[in-house]
C-alpha cells in the first residue's frame, strides 16, 4: 500500500513556523525587574528585594538594606541553575550578621591602620573594629545602611540605582558624600556590572567594593580548595601581622600567591609562609597588571571543575582582594539552612589598596569638592 503524503498550504506552513517561534521565545525566562519586601529592620525600616532578571534567566536579587546581593544564579555546564552567592534569607541575617555577605563596603572598604588617617594637617579617627585597626567602613558602615532604590533599567538590561547620603562625621570619615551603585543584569549576556559613583563637600576618602561570597558549585556546597584561581596581576602588597600593608609592593614570582598561571586555590593555601599565617590563608591585595587607569581590565577568572562554571571579573580599579573564606567556621547558618564552614566561599574584591590614607606610594583614595569618584566592576558567568 502506498502511503500518500500530506502537503500543506504556504499560508498554513507560515503560521506553523509562527507559532514554533513564539513558543520558543516563551520558553525563554522574559527580562525583567520585581520587588518584594524583605522584613524589617530592628529600629522598624522596611527592607525590599529586587530580582533582576534577563531572557536567559540568569538572576540577581538585591537589597536595599546595605546595598547587598542576596543571591545570584547561573546555570552550570548542563544547564542547571544554582545560586552561587553566600548569604542569609532575611533582613535580619544581615543586620546582625558580621561575615559582610554580599553587601556595598564603604566609606572605606578594606582595612586603615590604628583607625587614624591625617588628611590637609587634620587626623581623623574612626572606629578599630578589627583589633587596633579600622575595617570595611566601621561600627556601621555602608553595608549596615538603608539606601533609597530605583529602577533605571533600559535596553542594556535590568539595572538598579542604589544611594545614599553619608554625613558628614559619619564613622569619624570628613564630609556629606553622595554615594550612587548602579547594578545592572546585562541583557546580552550572563554578566553584572557594579557602577559606583560619589561625590563630596568636603576633602574626603573613599574606597567603595563589593563583598560577595562564592561558591561556584552553589552556596553551601561543599568548599572552594578544587576551584581553579587566574589573578592578572605580577604584584601584591605585603601585610604585618594583623593584616595592614607594610608599603611594599612585592613581586608574586616563587610565592603561593603567585596566580598568574590557573592554581587550585587549595593547591598552596598550607604552605609555610608568613604571608598566608599573618592571612590565615589568602587575605591579600594583588596588584593588578592594567593597560589602562580608566577602561575596564581583566582582573581575575575562577572555574569550577565540579560545576563547569567561570567567573570572569573586569574592573577599572587599580587593586583585587582575593579572600578565601579563612575565617568562615560552620557556626553562620545560611540561606535554606544550609551551614557555611571553613573556605566554603571565596571573595574578590575589587578595589584600591587597603590603607591607601597612610601610604602616599599607593594610589590615591582621597576624593575632592568638584571631583566625581566612578569605579566599575563586571562579573561575568559562562560555563566550559
Amino acid at each position: 500500500m502506498t502511503k500518500s503524503r500530506v502537503t500543506l498550504p504556504a499560508g498554513m506552513l507560515f503560521l506553523v513556523a509562527a507559532t514554533m517561534m513564539v513558543a520558543l521565545a516563551n520558553s525563554k525566562t522574559q527580562s525583567k525587574q520585581e520587588k518584594r519586601p524583605f522584613g524589617k529592620t530592628q529600629d522598624g525600616q522596611p527592607a525590599d528585594l529586587y530580582i533582576l532578571t534577563n531572557n536567559e534567566g540568569f538572576e540577581v536579587a538585591i537589597t536595599n538594606y546595605g546595598g547587598t546581593m542576596v543571591s545570584l544564579k547561573t546555570p552550570d555546564r548542563n544547564g542547571k541553575m544554582a545560586d552561587v552567592i553566600l548569604g542569609y534569607d532575611s533582613v535580619s541575617g544581615y543586620e546582625n550578621g558580621k561575615a559582610y555577605f554580599g553587601g556595598t563596603i564603604g566609606r572605606y572598604g578594606n582595612r586603615i591602620a590604628h583607625g587614624k588617617f591625617i588628611l590637609n594637617g587634620a587626623t581623623y579617627t574612626l572606629a578599630k573594629n578589627d583589633g587596633e585597626n579600622h575595617l570595611h567602613g566601621g561600627l556601621i558602615g555602608f553595608n549596615k545602611r538603608v539606601w533609597n532604590a530605583k529602577d533605571v533599567s533600559s535596553s542594556a538590561g535590568q539595572a538598579l540605582e542604589l544611594s545614599y547620603m553619608s554625613k558628614d562625621g559619619e564613622e569619624g570619615y570628613p564630609g556629606n558624600l553622595s554615594a550612587k551603585v548602579i547594578f545592572t543584569v546585562l541583557a546580552d549576556s550572563n554578566a553584572l556590572k557594579i557602577e559606583y559613583s560619589a561625590t563630596t563637600d568636603k576633602e574626603t576618602v573613599v574606597n567603595l567594593t563589593n563583598h560577595a561570597y562564592f561558591n561556584l558549585a552553589g552556596q553551601g556546597n561543599g568548599n572552594i580548595l578544587g576551584h581553579q584561581l587566574t589573578l592578572h596581576a605580577g604584584k601584591f602588597t605585603p601585610v604585618d601581622a594583623t593584616l595592614i600593608p607594610t608599603g611594599e609592593v612585592r613581586s608574586v614570582r616563587n610565592t603561593p600567591l603567585d596566580f598568574l598561571k590557573p592554581a587550585a586555590i587549595g593547591a598552596r593555601i598550607a604552605q609555610d609562609n608568613e604571608q598566608l599565617t599573618f592571612g590565615k590563608g589568602y587575605d591579600h591585595n594583588w596588584v593588578l597588571d592594567r593597560t589602562s587607569a580608566e577602561a575596564l581590565s581583566v582582573a581575575a577568572e575562577a572555574y569550577d571543575p565540579q560545576s563547569g562554571r567561570v567567573l570572569n571579573v573586569s574592573t577599572t580599579e587599580p587593586g583585587i582582594q582575593f579572600y578565601s573564606g579563612n575565617f568562615l567556621d560552620g557556626t553562620i547558618q545560611g540561606k535554606d539552612g544550609k551551614d557555611y564552614p571553613h573556605r566554603s566561599a571565596f571573595c574578590l574584591e575589587t578595589q584600591h589598596f587597603p590603607d591607601s590614607p597612610n601610604h602616599p606610594n599607593f594610589p590615591s583614595t582621597v576624593l575632592k569638592p568638584g571631583q566625581h569618584f566612578r569605579s566599575t566592576t563586571v562579573y561575568k558567568f559562562s560555563t566550559r
